[in-house]
């Protein structure tokens, strides 16, 4: 019985450690041909010297288990180095089928102290990293459609967070980056259908580097339990919007942990209110606005998306 992704190359960006990894290893273990990429600086912050250990030693492991893998160390956010890498999987594997990507760093700081700096590497690292492999793949997948003369296999998994959907308060940077992710991936979706490529983005909540002062009053279980905030609980979504079981889902916004995936909507009209004459006026907004908010002091930003036990 063939494998799901048999026959299909993959790249996933941020691959040498966390979720990456996880997600790199789901595809190669579903059959798919994996280009392991990490720029691996040891920093979340993205400080420290960039090393190729990270991504050899991953794409180590997926051919030490039977698979296909070879390793990048370029920096995605340099749009030339995301080019080189959507060309080392082409090369390699004679095509590009999925694209995964997850690299990313942090500098968290409240908005009133933070550096231009600080909210600059941010948003290049997420938000231009996710555009700069996008942009090539999408030209790849392109290309072929046009040669083939209809739509070929593609498939994109993005990476936001909930720190998007509800708020980071020491993470402004990192949201808004997080929340371009999400309408890059719904243009993205709309924009590739023609050619048969679909688009899709996850809020994963997972353990990791990343997120290791996030999630300190959450205990890790003993034993042999698999943690609730394992990245093995994401990466088989991802394993699943890479496949042809996924051919109809696009542009879709997805929340998954702990053995669990919940679909967003789409932002959707909570209230109206409607001018008595041709235009609203400061005082009749203040006659609406004002008493509606009173009753739903929770508004948009406050809204809590998903809740965890602590342990």
């Amino acid at each position: 019985m063939s494998l799901p992704l048999e026959g299909l190359s993959a790249i996933v960006t941020g691959a040498g450690r966390g979720l990456g990894r996880a997600e790199a290893l789901e595809l190669a273990g579903l059959g798919a041909s994996v280009v392991v990429n990490d720029f691996g600086q040891p920093g979340r912050d993205g400080s420290g010297e960039a090393s190729a250990a990270p991504a050899e030693e991953v794409a180590a492991e997926i051919r030490d288990a039977g698979g296909r893998a070879t390793a990048h160390t370029g920096d995605v956010a340099d749009h030339e180095q995301a080019r080189a890498l959507v060309a080392t999987a082409v090369e390699t594997y004679g095509k590009l089928d999925i694209l995964v990507n997850n690299a990313g760093i942090l500098r968290d700081r409240m908005i009133f102290s933070m550096t231009e700096s600080e909210w600059d590497a941010v948003v290049r690292v997420h938000l231009k990293g996710h555009f700069n492999t996008t942009r090539f793949a999408s030209a790849h997948w392109r290309e072929r459609a046009k040669a083939a003369g209809g739509p070929v296999y593609g498939r994109i998994v993005n990476t936001s967070s909930e720190a998007y959907l509800a708020g980071s308060a020491g993470q402004p940077n990192y949201a808004a980056a997080k929340g371009g992710i999400v309408g890059l991936t719904t243009s993205t979706a709309l924009a590739l259908a023609k050619y048969g490529v679909t688009a899709n983005v996850i809020c994963p909540r997972a353990r990791t580097r990343m997120t290791e002062d996030v999630f300190q009053g959450f205990q890790e279980p003993a034993g042999d339990e698999l943690d609730p905030l394992a990245p093995e609980h994401v990466a088989p979504l991802v394993g699943y919007l890479a496949s042809p079981a996924a051919a109809d889902v696009s542009g879709q916004l997805l929340v998954v942990h702990g053995g669990m995936v919940a679909l967003m909507e789409r932002p959707k009209v909570a209230a109206r209110f409607d001018a008595a004459g041709d235009t609203l006026t400061y005082a009749e907004l203040d006659a609406l606005l004002t008493p509606y908010y009173a009753k739903h002091p929770e508004g948009f930003a406050a809204t809590e998306v998903l809740t965890l036990r602590r342990g």
